[in-house]
C-alpha cells in the first residue's frame, strides 16, 4: 500500500484548464475594456458635447454588449475552474461596466490564478 501524496499542487491537466481559461478571460476584459471606453467616448460626445452621431454609432453599444457577454462567460468559466467565491465573481463580473476597471480586475485576477495554480 502507498502513502497518500502530500502534493498541493493541481494536476496538471487543471492547470491546463485553468491556463486556457485565464487566457480567455485576459482577452475578453482587454477587448471588453477597450469598447467600454470607445463607448464612454461617444457618450460624452453625444450626451455632453452635443456632436451628432452618425447612425452607425449606435453599433458601439451593441458590440461593447456584445464583448461584455462575452467577458461575462470568460468570468464564469475561470470562475468554475479556479474555484472563486461568489464575492469575487461579481466583482469581476461587474469590472467589466465601469471604465478602466477591467484592466485593473484582469491584472489582479491574473496575478491571484497564475500564483495559486503556479501557471
Amino acid at each position: 500500500m502507498t502513502a497518500p501524496s502530500t502534493d498541493t499542487t493541481p494536476p496538471s491537466g487543471r492547470q491546463d484548464r485553468i491556463r486556457t481559461a485565464l487566457r480567455i478571460f485576459v482577452v475578453a476584459a482587454w477587448v471588453t475594456g477597450i469598447w467600454l471606453l470607445i463607448l464612454t467616448g461617444r457618450m460624452i460626445l453625444d450626451y455632453i458635447f452635443h456632436v451628432d452621431m452618425p447612425s452607425w454609432a449606435t453599433l458601439i453599444g451593441q458590440l461593447h454588449g456584445l464583448f461584455y457577454m462575452c467577458y461575462l462567460m470568460a468570468t464564469m468559466n475561470l470562475g468554475i475552474k479556479a474555484r472563486w467565491e461568489p464575492m469575487r465573481w461579481l466583482t469581476t463580473a461587474l469590472a467589466g461596466t465601469i471604465p478602466f476597471m477591467s484592466f485593473w480586475i484582469e491584472q489582479k485576477r491574473r496575478r491571484e490564478v497564475t500564483t495559486a495554480f503556479d501557471l
